[in-house]
Formats: structure tokens, C-alpha cells, sequence
């Protein structure tokens, strides 16, 4: 646990944020030095000005079989906490639809206070666009948030902990994605760069795995047929130290990287409540400063039982 615990630290307090160019540049270097004293060969995969992406790859993508994937960018600090529930649509569906109305509500109350005293009517709608246009701006672009310990420190810290133990394996490929905060930019590159890997390879993805106490993992339609790859990681990835471990086969949805590749999984700690069920919240807010050292030993541990498997 000390690689884990001293890893986190230094995330924690050198590169907390990781949303400017030069911010993520500079974490970037300190993950290839780690990679490199881990013994793999990484290097920054680049798509153009356009998509803006640079994406750290260590393995080769093209005679890998299982990629470990997780984002290394930050988000932007939301106006409201944001809330996902997995496997409960209407819980996650309602919430966000309550946000939507409180902006609306917002934007619509700030131009009846400005157009009123002035007695110009005609006003009110164009400075209610104006403004509700600007909130969600503010919401995608505005300031850094500063606390990401679980959004997404947990899956970086994961995967340089599983880089770690794991030796450098043709069948394994290693990738930390860039701009997942702006539409899946990095993730959306790299399917696109190897699209033969992200139609038939799976790809683990790592993301928010730091804060709650049921580590779920969401497969892709395609995924869930794989028999052999579902018993793998089921008999990979086991319960530890108070920790269950979930792969559901039923209903879910993750919304992140994994969403690009076929066989994708996205891989998540959630907490539970009555009526809700399970559920994430605090990132993007200052309160997202929880990362369970618990939850990153059982990914590591499970991701080296898995490439053990493999034979």
C-alpha cells in the first residue's frame, strides 16, 4: 500500500489540477517518468489543433488484446453538485432535468429584475437567452475545480498503481486520456487512431473509483455477450477489505471514456441509499476530496489476476 499511498500524495499536492495546457503538460511529464521506472515505453499520442488531445499510451495498441484506460484532465467547478446514478434512470434523469429548471429559473428571475425597472418588456427574452447561455458556459468552462481526489485523481492513481506490478506485456496496453471533460475528446482520438483495437479489444476504464464503497463495473452490449471475458473479470475482481464488487449484467450506464470502444467497461465506486439506490455525487464540487487507498489495492490486485489469467 506504500506505492499507493505515496502516489496519492504526490497527486494530491503536486498535480491537483489538471485543466490548462501547461497543467496537464506537466502532469503528463511526471506520469511517462513513472511509467518509464515501471519499465514500460510510453509516449504522448497527439491529434492535431483541432481535437487539442494528447493522450499517453504505454504498450502497443496494435497487438494488445486489454487496455487499462482512465482520463487525467480535471473538470470545471459545477454551479450545482453533480449527481450520477447508474442504474437508476429516473433518479439520475430527475435531478439533472431539477438542475436544468433551477438555471432557467436563475436566468429567467435576473431578466424580469433588469427589463421590469426599466419598463422594457421586449428585453426579457433576449437577455433570459443571453444569460441562461452563459450559466451553461460557466457550468462547462468556467473556473478549475481545485478538490478532484475522486474525479479524477482515483483513476490515475489506479492505473499507475496496476502499471506498477504489472510488467511490460504485449497483450496489455496502458492509456490515459486526455479532455475528457470537453465530449470525450481523447478517448473519442483513439478510437479513431486504432479503430481495429476499439472494435474488438476490451478496454477497462477507470473513473471515479475513489469514493464509495461498491466498485461496479458497466460493460458495453457487446462486452456482456463475451461470456469468457465477463467470468474472467469476475473471477479477477474480488471483494476486499469491506468492499463488494459488482459487474452488472442488467440495466446500467456509465457516461465516460468507455462509451467510444465496443467492448468497454466503465469502472466505478458507488455509494448506496434507500429509494435512490446506488449513486456518485461530490465531484466537481470542493467537497470531492475522498480517495479510498482501499478501493485503488482491490483494482490493482484484480487487473494483475486478470492479465495472470490470461495465460
Amino acid at each position: 500500500m506504500k506505492d499507493i499511498q505515496d502516489i496519492k500524495k504526490y497527486l494530491l499536492t503536486v498535480h491537483p489540477v489538471r485543466r490548462t495546457s501547461g497543467q496537464k503538460a506537466e502532469c503528463r511529464q511526471w506520469i511517462l517518468r513513472e511509467l518509464k521506472r515501471a519499465g514500460w515505453r510510453p509516449w504522448e499520442e497527439t491529434y492535431g489543433k483541432f481535437n487539442g488531445s494528447v493522450n499517453i499510451v504505454a504498450g502497443d495498441p496494435d497487438r494488445a488484446n486489454v487496455f487499462l484506460c482512465t482520463h487525467y484532465d480535471t473538470a470545471s467547478r459545477m454551479l450545482l453538485p453533480d449527481f450520477v446514478s447508474p442504474t437508476n434512470v429516473a433518479a439520475h434523469v430527475l435531478y439533472h432535468a431539477l438542475v436544468a429548471l433551477i438555471l432557467i429559473v436563475l436566468a429567467l428571475a435576473a431578466s424580469f429584475t433588469v427589463s421590469f425597472p426599466l419598463n422594457q418588456p421586449g428585453l426579457m427574452l433576449p437577455l433570459f437567452l443571453i444569460l441562461l447561455v452563459g450559466l451553461l458556459f460557466f457550468a462547462a468552462f468556467g473556473p478549475a475545480n481545485l478538490s478532484n481526489a475522486n474525479g479524477n485523481t482515483s483513476g490515475v492513481l489506479a492505473l499507475l498503481a496496476i502499471a506498477k506490478i504489472v510488467r511490460r506485456d504485449d497483450r496489455v496496453c496502458i492509456v490515459f486520456f486526455d479532455n475528457n471533460a470537453r465530449n470525450l475528446l481523447g478517448a473519442g482520438a483513439f478510437k479513431k487512431a486504432h479503430p481495429n483495437a476499439a472494435q474488438s479489444c476490451l478496454f477497462l476504464n477507470f473513473d471515479c473509483v475513489g469514493d464509495g464503497d461498491s466498485i461496479q463495473f458497466f460493460p458495453r452490449r457487446r462486452l456482456k455477450k463475451d461470456g469468457d471475458a465477463m467470468a474472467r473479470m469476475e473471477a479477477a475482481f474480488l471483494p476486499s477489505r469491506g468492499k463488494d464488487v459488482q459487474m452488472v449484467r442488467g440495466f446500467g450506464f456509465y457516461p465516460s471514456d468507455n462509451a467510444n470502444f465496443k467492448k468497454g467497461a466503465g469502472v466505478c465506486a458507488l455509494k448506496r441509499k434507500p429509494v435512490v439506490g446506488y449513486y456518485m455525487d461530490r465531484i466537481h464540487t470542493s467537497k470531492d476530496t475522498s480517495l479510498d487507498e482501499a478501493n485503488i489495492a482491490l483494482l490493482r490486485d484484480g487487473a494483475l489476476r486478470y492479465i495472470a489469467a490470461l495465460g
